[in-house]
């Protein structure tokens, strides 16, 4: 898995009372249509379609969608993904294919052209932002009631308040999302085991366990760095920051953001200036300065990184775990007999056994062409059956029941023989993904933890156990803003996130001491990081008021 793109933005009323009551409408499980206030745009749908019940169109459909194509696993027309699909629900997808690394630019020309399909998938909470602004997507807040598998999903995991993050000024949100029933942590440190028992050490569970492990190391093996990293282009230390500052109660890395909620104010900070941004940087200074952690950790390749910890050069790594299994540990024993790792549970910080992070996953924009479609509520009916009902979340993750896998129940798949999928069936001929086109990022989104821990080894499942009796934190609280605060906002942004991110990296590689912090937080400002915040907490104000 190359790096990801993690979710890692984020944003009623008047109109918004309508869209929330929206959002619950249907969630008791009712039909879809009823008195649907489409008339005209209903055709091929069912009268009948609830939660529980099978979609499918009363003639052919045929739906056209964006295509994220992945090189592991490139887009094939004939998978059994596609055949199944207009099987069971008489809808055929129709994708035009993006590659992936060029996804969000051809996105943009795409629906900024005009020429956007119905379905755009793949779109990360905060990227809908300026294709709402334009009016070339739905608010799809308007849309939720004839979703009962989507309602009903939002009710019984209790999801309001991460779905409000999406709400923009005008009272609407535009992105449906990915739903999780649970936080999911999916990405930490790989550590050698067999090094860890040579030198008679236990598995870290905090930043200063580390820190003494990764010491005892260094004494050991005084030529080497006990730690490289990777995951550093084009954000710098973006998963070891991101974990170091949710242990911190900050934000840094993948899940940086200008604001972060101040819960005890009660109101937003800029991220940045924080102290406890500054006591993580004194954190990594310190693993830099007595070389512990490879101070090319932060610029490196990923393949460089790899290699370091693979050939045995260092021995604690970021990782999650599909590159455990799949990047690490066949290449590491090749090249190192009896060397072992293992992916240990988030080190806790000053915040203690806490984890933070959204419900919300990517998701799908609908483009507003949609809206004048005769089969418009059939295209609803589909995208709450795909994304939003258990049979089809099932269906997109695991395939097809007697040819992909035999058994599933209790959080647990039984993939068939021939199939793999990140190891779990290793050997087998055949891939899930590439051969069939299932566990495909474009269609696969969120779902229960039962349906998410199926796809985990023993060994992770362990780590899922450690994870989820950890306090989840609340989210931060929504602060849309109008589109003219929007477009002020954005001339700031950028280049204060940049140069956060410019000094970040000098202050942890020791090239710009920390003596001069308070100067670095007067720089800031003079970037207009107090005019950011004010606007940001403005915004805030402004929606809390609407509440009462």
């Amino acid at each position: 898995m190359s790096s990801p793109q993690i979710s890692r933005r984020s944003m009623l009323l008047g109109a918004g009372a309508v869209a929330l009551g929206l959002v619950g409408c249907g969630s008791g499980g009712g039909s879809s249509k009823g008195s649907s206030g489409l008339n005209g745009k209903d055709a091929d749908s069912m009268s009948d379609f609830a939660v529980g019940t099978a979609f499918r169109a009363s003639k052919p459909l045929t739906i056209t969608t964006l295509y994220d194509d992945n090189p592991n696993y490139e887009l094939n027309k004939n998978w059994l993904f596609f055949q199944e699909l207009t099987k069971r629900t008489n809808v055929t997808l129709n994708p035009t294919a993006v590659p992936l690394s060029d996804y969000e630019n051809k996105r943009s020309v795409i629906i900024g052209a005009g020429d956007a399909p119905t379905l755009i998938p793949k779109t990360y909470p905060g990227e809908e932002v300026p294709f709402a602004a334009s009016g070339a997507v739905l608010p799809v807040s308007d849309y939720t009631r004839y979703m009962p598998n989507y309602t009903a999903t939002v009710k019984k995991w209790n999801l309001q308040a991460d779905i409000d993050t999406l709400i923009q000024d005008d009272g609407h949100y535009y992105l449906l999302p990915g739903l999780h029933q649970d936080v999911w942590v999916d990405y930490s440190l790989a550590i050698r085991t067999d090094i860890l028992k040579k030198l008679n050490l236990q598995v870290p569970q905090t930043w200063d366990d580390l820190y003494n492990v990764l010491k005892a190391m260094k004494e050991a093996y005084p030529d080497q760095y006990p730690m490289t990293d990777r995951w550093g282009i084009p954000t710098p230390g973006g998963n070891l920051f991101n974990l170091l500052a949710q242990a911190y109660g900050t934000q840094a890395g993948w899940g940086y953001q200008n604001a972060t909620w101040d819960a005890d104010q009660k109101h937003f900070v800029f991220t940045g200036a924080m102290d406890q941004y500054r006591d993580m940087l004194t954190y990594v200074n310190k693993l830099v300065k007595e070389k512990l952690l490879d101070p090319e950790s932060f610029t490196q390749q990923d393949t460089d990184a790899e290699a370091k910890f693979t050939s045995g050069k260092s021995f604690v790594i970021s990782t999650n775990a599909q590159e455990l299994v799949n990047t690490y540990r066949t290449p590491l024993s090749k090249a190192v007999p009896g060397a072992t790792i293992t992916k240990i549970p988030v080190p806790m910080g000053p915040l203690g056994a806490v984890k933070k992070g959204s419900r919300l996953e990517n998701g799908l924009m609908i483009s507003k062409s949609a809206a004048n479609n005769p089969d418009f509520l059939a295209i609803l009916q589909f995208i709450d059956w795909l994304f939003y009902s258990d049979e089809g979340k099932l269906f997109a993750k695991w395939g097809v029941k007697g040819v992909t896998y035999t058994a599933y129940g209790d959080g647990k798949v039984t993939l068939a023989k021939d199939v793999d999928w990140s190891g779990l069936n290793p050997g087998a001929p055949k891939s899930l993904q590439k051969d069939y086109g299932f566990f495909n990022g474009n269609f696969v989104y969120g779902g229960s933890t039962e349906l998410l821990d199926s796809q985990f080894t023993a060994e992770e499942l362990e780590f899922q156990k450690v994870m989820a009796a950890r306090k989840t934190l609340p989210v931060d609280p929504p602060h849309p803003m109008t589109q003219a605060e929007q477009q002020q906002t954005n001339i700031w942004d950028t280049p204060l996130k940049d140069y956060v991110t410019q000094q970040t990296l000098k202050f942890a590689l020791g090239t710009r001491p920390l003596s001069e912090w308070d100067q670095f937080v007067s720089e800031c400002k003079s970037k207009n990081s107090d005019q950011y915040i004010k606007v940001v907490n403005q915004a805030y104000q402004r929606w809390a008021s609407k509440q009462k």
